[in-house]
């Protein structure tokens, strides 16, 4: 414990609940831990804990929580995207993943769409299918180059080189907004890609218009030519590693691993990492070593790392090349830095993750911060990149 905390607050609310409502206790400063004896059975309850400082501020962690808390039988329905480049020669895999999908509670619906085509006519598709049932439509998963959209002028890593449109896979999960092509010039970004004009197919908004209602996961391989194996091939092994994944053939050592070269920094981009990994892994199983030589030859279950960057590596954590020639032994990792947030790019680091080893997922966490605690009793990232958005 640190000398200058002053104390601790802890809330509970209903998993789903959108208030936190009073405190349910207040506790000194040498607490280490906080016993709920008024819970029911079969009840998931979240919980938040502020911590206060003299000089400080506040910390705040989150955990979810239940006794005998029944599994999910069904998750409602998932709307899976696949690049039409794919539907023959993936057609084994995606028959697998669909089943997959099935045997963890989704119903599925599947469109396979042209990597050329616009936006606009794959949003429809997954708009017609949330507008069918919206209560139970929750997640869309994308395999393949499905048409990336692009929107805004922002540069969240803090550079006026490369401020413009990013990509935007939220566009995909909010059913309800307005989307506009009509009132955004910004074309001072290095990369063309980026430049945003006028009904150029790329949208204003910088801010999601409404509530998010669909996590989109995405898995997309194109252009990660560093890797010789080429698109195909890299789909291929992707899906064999989830499929073993989600049958228990491939595990992991339940533990976290936080690498942060931005420490000093009052943003504090690792928080994500230190406030969520404690709850899925114990606090005591969360460490420091370095990033890119510890997975390699070790198994963590969750990773962090975070560096100054660029398109294709991060300071202190690795490049894309480190990924090429090393099988990472980490499932769930974070990668934050300049640029490579921007991910629809060649050979891009944080798609680089995907390639390489056993790991299954990859995100940008700092700007913003993500919570993931609700992973701990069985949630999706999906349900957390709803919750984070």
């Amino acid at each position: 414990a640190h000398a200058n905390i002053t104390g601790y607050t802890v809330y509970r609310k209903l998993k789903g609940a959108t208030s936190w409502g009073s405190s349910i206790a207040t506790l000194g400063n040498t607490s280490l831990q906080y016993v709920d004896n008024s819970v029911a059975v079969n009840t998931n309850y979240e919980y938040k804990i502020i911590r206060t400082t003299s000089n400080l501020g506040n910390g705040y962690g989150y955990v979810n929580a239940g006794i005998e808390v029944a599994m999910v039988e069904d998750r409602g329905r998932i709307v899976l995207v696949v690049d039409n480049t794919f539907t023959t020669s993936l057609a084994t895999e995606l028959a697998q993943l669909q089943s997959d999908l099935e045997g963890d509670g989704w119903k599925v619906l599947r469109h396979d769409v042209s990597r050329t085509g616009p936006v606009t006519g794959v949003k429809s598709l997954i708009v017609a299918d949330y507008n069918a049932d919206p209560t139970n439509t929750k997640a869309v998963i994308i395999v393949g180059h499905v048409p990336v959209p692009y929107s805004g002028s922002l540069a969240p890593d803090g550079h006026g080189d490369h401020i413009g449109a990013w990509p935007a896979d939220a566009y995909y999960g909010e059913m309800t907004g307005n989307w506009t092509d009509n009132s955004v010039t910004s074309v001072g970004a290095a990369d063309p890609r980026n430049h945003n004009a006028i009904g150029d197919g790329k949208f204003d908004q910088t801010a999601i218009p409404t509530t998010v209602e669909l996590g989109v996961g995405r898995i997309d391989l194109a252009n990660m030519t560093d890797f010789t194996q080429g698109e195909l091939a890299l789909l291929q092994a992707y899906l064999l590693k989830l499929h073993n994944w989600k049958h228990k053939l491939m595990t992991a050592v339940t533990r976290g691993l936080v690498d942060d070269n931005f420490t000093g920094y009052t943003d504090a981009f690792a928080q994500t990492a230190w406030r969520g990994f404690g709850p899925l892994v114990g606090p005591a199983n969360v460490g420091t070593p370095d990033y890119m030589s510890t997975t390699a030859t070790q198994s963590y279950l969750w990773s962090y790392g975070c560096g100054g960057g660029w398109p294709t590596g991060s300071n202190g954590i690795g490049t894309t090349t480190d990924f090429v020639n090393t099988n990472h032994q980490t499932i769930f990792t974070i990668l934050f830095g300049s640029y490579f947030g921007d991910w629809d790019y060649p050979n891009d680091f944080l798609r680089a993750a995907l390639c390489s080893g056993n790991t299954l997922s990859n995100f940008w966490a700092g700007y913003p911060n993500w919570v993931i605690h609700h992973m701990g009793l069985g949630e999706t990232l999906g349900y957390e990149t709803v919750v984070t958005q």
